[in-house]
């Protein structure tokens, strides 16, 4: 993990703010999964991106001054908020009605060796070493282990939801090696903000396309659900999450994709989602993928 002292965070700041990312975000899936009890998925999301992209106009125009760098091209936010927020979003959303929580989460875990390996193709800062390589394998071995031993339980449904959901990192890595190439200097907030506008409009139109937006149950649960998404786990996790590209190399971030599923798989256990003997084989080796990959 590295950050220049000069222009950026210190190293004990850049890990309490990436152990802070992991902890909200490996809450996110379950309390997506809570939400869509009452929300139909697209509706969720929609929903969340709004809320989010009131927020971070409100922080942006708040710390925005604050934070230097220029404004960042309109192409890339507007690709940001096609691929990073409403691709991706939209289809975890869906795929969370089929699969568990823990299972989505897991499956996105396949995030940092795809954003690893469009580094080392596409970043020339970010070359990996046999260490790192060795690191990415074993993460992705627990990963293939735990859903070829527990995706065939859940039905006729979830291999080709497994599949859909893998598109979601795909489109996401796209996203994150532009910023990372071309988002260096640009001010993080106003990126954020366009992009999420940008994102949540085009959710809003998949939602009135293909559901019944107008006969949604607004519960209590619903309303929880998708503030606590839109400020904690929109608003500030990306705030952070984009400020810190511009200091810490794209490999190292995209390892919170691998801890984030291992806090999910936790929480959970406290809705009653199965906890078997692969999961916690499949985990054992993501945590010591984490353990290669993030050696110097």
């Amino acid at each position: 993990m590295s950050a220049d002292p000069s222009r950026g965070p210190s190293r004990p700041t850049v890990v309490a703010l990436i152990a802070l990312l992991c902890l909200i975000w490996g809450s996110t899936w379950v309390v997506i999964r809570d939400g869509l009890r009452d929300l139909p998925p697209f509706t969720a999301a929609a929903t969340r991106f709004v809320v989010a992209a009131l927020g971070m106009a409100v922080v942006a125009r708040t710390l925005g001054r604050r934070e230097s760098g220029k404004s960042p091209p309109a192409w890339l936010w507007l690709t940001l908020g096609l691929c990073n927020f409403a691709c991706s979003y939209a289809i975890v959303y869906r795929t969370e009605t089929i699969l568990p929580s823990a299972l989505v989460a897991l499956l996105w875990g396949v995030f940092p060796m795809l954003s690893a390996i469009a580094g080392h193709l596409f970043l020339p800062s970010e070359r990996l070493r046999p260490t790192h390589w060795a690191g990415f394998t074993l993460g992705l071995g627990g990963l293939v282990l735990l859903f070829v031993k527990d995706l065939p339980k859940l039905g006729p449904e979830a291999v080709p939801a497994a599949a859909l959901l893998l598109l979601s990192p795909t489109v996401s890595t796209v996203g994150n090696t532009l910023v990372k190439h071309s988002g260096a200097g640009v001010r993080s907030l106003e990126l954020n903000r366009n992009a999420m506008a940008f994102g949540a409009a085009l959710l809003c139109a998949l939602a009135l396309a293909t559901e019944d937006v107008a006969s949604v149950p607004w519960t209590p649960r619903a309303i929880l659900t998708v503030t606590y998404l839109s400020l904690a786990g929109t608003v500030l996790t990306f705030g952070l999450y984009f400020w810190l590209m511009r200091y810490v190399k794209a490999n190292t971030m995209s390892l919170i994709s691998y801890v984030t599923p291992v806090v999910a798989m936790l929480l959970g256990l406290l809705y009653g989602e199965a906890l078997t003997e692969w999961t916690v084989a499949g985990a054992a080796c993501i945590l010591g993928g984490i353990a290669l990959a993030v050696r110097k």
